[in-house]
């Protein structure tokens, strides 16, 4: 059983992918922002984060910086619908930041999967 940060300002997608991710066995942690991911990765070590991009006060990308910086190991996945910029750039940014992979909203389930359990392994 892994441990899976989930990080998104939607509770919608939070939610969803932490049921998905719970019906393959994986302990979840969810965080609606920068901050509240910040303060979850002083506890417990977790295997895999997924963060979103575009979030308020504190984005994904500055979550992927700051977690290099205290967890150099910890693979990320990141996941984006857009913003103000095109996606592509954001996600483009995340894996030159060290995402180890980067998926485009609305994301296949199954695509998803995949790459969760490509970053486990």
């Amino acid at each position: 059983m892994s441990r899976i940060l989930v990080v998104d300002d939607d509770p919608e997608i939070r939610s969803t992918l932490k049921k998905l991710l719970e019906l393959r066995g994986h302990q979840v942690v969810v965080a609606a922002d920068g901050r509240a991911a910040e303060t979850a990765l002083i506890g417990a070590p977790f295997d895999l984060m997924v963060t979103d991009i575009v979030m308020p006060d504190q984005d994904g990308l500055e979550v992927i910086r700051i977690t290099r910086a205290a967890h150099p190991d910890l693979p990320i996945i990141a996941i984006s619908g857009g913003g103000r910029l095109r996606t592509g750039n954001y996600l483009r940014l995340a894996t030159a930041m060290g995402a180890v992979a980067a998926l485009e909203k609305p994301f296949d389930f199954d695509e998803f999967l995949q790459a969760v359990h490509a970053a486990l392994n």
